[in-house]
């Protein structure tokens, strides 16, 4: 990224003593205490914290997006000099868009679903005066053109949901900056996306703060992407800063508990050693040829094409690829949700193509799924001990009093209070809820676990209590795990051994360590290349990755 300086211009955003506040039932509460920052023209500034620490509070109330139980209680929001607290809303629609934009954080839901492309990156033109049908599509068909848009004439007729995750974030960008504002708020901008389509989507924003010498508040909860990407970081944790500096001298340096925490949590900035699958390790797992055939719009579709792979008792195998790779169609095969088309898929010793009925069902106990999403997968009008026992209800007719005794026992297992069984799934925490999901799979004391996305909804300090919870499960109780991720940085923590995807077929297969260093497919290499790392001093990065990004 190159930088842009204006040294003699004053800050385009300056935060000064900003407080805010929510109002609950039992009153006002205050999120945000005393913030006060500055983005000078040209300048990246990341906004780093965890899931309640304020940082996206703070980014909507500079904007004034803040929600109807929000309130600014003190400080000032100025805008090329000028503050705007207190500000209504139609005062404020005069500057959203042509002064400052927001890049929202997920795309599926921030375009309108029967409104066209071209309909709502126009609006932004057309409510700020251009009032030429003709030209508005002109302009548009410019801007779905300049943020990357593969037929950018076809793209302003389709529909949100006929676009992928980074096309619709694309959007968005052409939205943002349509009207070349002086400063635009990317709000968490690719958490959604996968890890080569961030790199792209960041890349985008990139280029154009250079071409348009635009400003950036980068709001994330990765430290490694504001690592990789801003001049300058703010450290937010419970509503308060903790330090903010530089980020070459912040990294290098950091002076807060919690900045160190974040560091040794990043996926791309964990220290990590390669792990070593076991020499000569009985198989758990063997999937060879495996075939997935669908109909799509009644035409035949090969999701996964050919696809081998073996996994040792007691290791992690990783299926690593872009959405659409065919990695979840391929565990849910291996977890016999589905038959397959061809191939053959064995697990300890029995190969359950076949499988049908009652023999199926009692397969599935000694096969355990944990989800992506811990918020979707937990029904919410049941107790957090009526989700871990269901198993138990369904394959083991024991007392209540003993299967609450195993859920409790389950419950320390995976670092959940005893008082956790009377409680209900939604209030709990991500990383919580991900821990009840993981002791429900658990509670039938399976022999492998597949896990699908297991931990890229969560804030990577979560994400790494999961993975050290999963690691010494594995070491307690020699699990065989099959972990799906599009995330190559949680490949290098978690797996002995991977099996890259691209497009339904294999393109990689080896030992972690193997593939890291000499990787053999360009598409391996791409993946490697997207791990948040390209800014970083050496003495900061715990695994080079140039030479296998090169």
């Amino acid at each position: 990224m190159t930088t842009i300086a204006f040294p003699n211009s004053p800050p385009v955003l300056a935060v000064e003593g900003l407080s805010l506040s929510y109002r609950h039932e039992t009153g006002w509460r205050r999120v945000v205490e005393d913030v006060s920052f500055t983005v000078g023209a040209g300048e990246v500034v990341a906004l780093v914290g965890e899931s309640g620490s304020g940082k996206t509070t703070t980014a909507q109330s500079i904007i004034g997006l803040l929600p109807d139980n929000g309130r600014v209680d003190a400080g000032s929001v100025r805008l090329s000099g000028t503050d705007i607290v207190g500000w209504s809303s139609r005062r404020l629609d005069a500057i959203r868009g042509s002064s400052i934009s927001l890049v929202p954080q997920d795309p599926g839901s921030s375009l309108n679903p029967v409104l066209t492309i071209g309909t709502q990156v126009g609006e932004i033109l057309r409510l700020h005066g251009e009032r030429d049908g003709r030209l508005r599509k002109t302009r548009v068909i410019e801007l779905l053109t300049r943020v990357g848009l593969s037929e950018p004439a076809l793209r302003y007729d389709q529909y949100p949901h006929e676009l992928s995750g980074g096309m619709k974030q694309r959007v968005l960008i052409a939205i943002a900056v349509a009207l070349r504002p002086a400063l635009i708020i990317a709000d968490e901008p690719t958490s959604a996306l996968d890890v080569t389509v961030q790199r792209r989507i960041l890349d985008l924003i990139d280029e154009l703060r250079s071409e348009f010498g635009t400003s950036v508040l980068l709001v994330t909860h990765d430290l490694g992407v504001a690592a990789d990407r801003a001049d300058r970081i703010v450290v937010l944790k419970s509503g308060r800063i903790q330090e903010q500096g530089p980020a070459a001298s912040l990294l290098a340096r950091p002076s807060s508990d919690y900045t160190r925490q974040l560091l040794a949590d990043a996926p791309s900035l964990a220290p990590v050693s390669l792990r070593q699958a076991p020499v000569n390790g009985a198989p758990s797992i063997t999937v060879s040829g495996l075939v997935q055939d669908f109909s799509v719009a009644g035409k035949p579709f090969r999701a996964v094409d050919d696809v081998s792979f073996t996994v040792a008792a007691g290791t992690t195998h990783a299926l690593v690829g872009e959405s659409g790779s065919g990695k979840t169609t391929t565990a849910r095969s291996v977890v016999g949700f589905q038959r397959p088309t061809a191939g053959k898929i064995t697990i300890g010793g029995t190969e359950i193509s076949a499988l049908s009925g009652e023999p199926l069902r009692q397969f599935r106990r000694n096969v355990q799924l944990v989800y992506q999403n811990p918020f979707s997968s937990l029904d919410p009008r049941q107790s957090v001990g009526d989700i871990i026992g269901e198993p138990l209800r369904n394959f083991e007719p024991i007392g209540k009093a003993e299967r609450l005794e195993r859920v409790a026992a389950i419950l320390a297992q995976v670092g959940l209070p005893a008082d956790t069984q009377g409680r209900s799934a939604r209030a709990l925490s991500g990383g919580q809820r991900q821990r009840v999901a993981i002791a429900r799979a658990l509670i039938l004391e399976p022999r492998v676990l597949v896990l699908d996305e297991a931990v890229s909804a969560l804030d990577v300090t979560v994400q790494a209590q999961i993975l050290r919870l999963l690691d010494t499960l594995q070491q307690q109780l020699g699990l065989t795990y099959l972990f799906v991720t599009h995330d190559l940085a949680v490949v290098r923590q978690i797996a002995h051994t991977v099996t890259v995807m691209q497009a339904g077929r294999a393109v990689e297969n080896g030992a972690v360590a193997e593939v890291f260093t000499r990787p053999e497919a360009a598409y391996t290499r791409e993946l490697i290349a997207a791990i948040p790392c390209r800014r970083l001093p050496r003495s900061v990065r715990t695994l080079e990755y140039a030479g296998a990004a090169e």
